[in-house]
């Protein structure tokens, strides 16, 4: 995790899904089929995740034709955008403060 990054509880990234969502988009830009398969959820499912993610300004959704294909079907693509990765960093690092001040604490 950078240093510097300001802890900071996100709920919106918080959801176990859409926290699973963003930690797969942190090292890539991947495929809505690739997230369905790796999650293991519906696609109305992955919809309205990527949906709220993307009403947040955290996940960029991108359109392209296959060059596969020879319809008008396109493939649908999932990154984070700079303020998202931002967002996830700082959620991360408030997960890691409670983890150690719980840890601290232990007797």
């Amino acid at each position: 995790m950078p240093r510097g990054t300001a802890p900071a509880f996100n709920e919106v990234i918080h959801s176990p899904t859409r926290l699973r969502i963003c930690s797969l988009l942190r090292t890539a830009e991947l495929e809505f089929g690739v997230l369905k398969e790796i999650l293991a959820i519906s696609d109305a499912a992955l919809s309205k995740n990527l949906k709220v993610l993307s009403d947040a300004g955290y996940v960029e959704i991108r359109k392209d034709r296959s060059p596969d294909r020879h319809d008008r079907r396109q493939i649908t693509w999932a990154s984070l955008t700079k303020d998202g990765r931002k967002a996830v960093q700082a959620h991360l690092a408030a997960l890691e403060e409670i983890i150690r001040s719980g840890a601290d604490g232990a007797h």
